[in-house]
């Protein structure tokens, strides 16, 4: 069997200052626009031997990346301005408890002015290495 290319990518781009507990946290929020808005990159339901079915997963790896807050402002406006879709995670958004007060926290900070932690991208692999331009893998 053939390995399984895949035209697009998923990335996570996180600043390179968080705490563990953050990363996984800013991780999982930031994937789940991605998975809410695109259902095809979602594939089917797991089923083991015995029957048990569980939720369904991305298709593709989701690859993490980390870097500087500059390096992460850049990626955003990279992001920006090549019309590439992603979701935001700012440092206000560690201080809510809710969804409600979270959109409060990005809609009231202009974008240039966002304090972002992370941001996730998908799209065309190309467009997605440009934003990234610079990010390194996270380990």
């Amino acid at each position: 069997m053939e390995p399984v290319r895949f035209e697009t990518k998923i990335a996570v781009l996180l600043r390179d200052d968080l705490a563990v507990w953050q990363r996984l946290n800013v991780t999982a929020f930031l994937v789940s626009g991605i998975a809410g808005t695109h259902p095809e990159v979602v594939g089917e339901a797991y089923e083991d031997a015995d029957g048990q079915t569980y939720l369904p997963m991305f298709r593709q790896p989701v690859l993490v990346f980390e870097g500087s807050k500059e390096l992460m402002a850049a990626a955003h406006e990279r992001a920006l301005r090549r019309e590439i879709e992603h979701s935001v995670f700012t440092q206000e958004l560690f201080a809510t408890g809710n969804d409600r007060d979270n959109r409060a926290a990005v809609k009231a900070v202009r974008t240039e002015e966002l304090d972002l932690v992370g941001i996730a991208v998908y799209g065309p692999k190309n467009a997605v290495d440009k934003v990234l331009k610079g990010a390194r893998m996270h380990h």
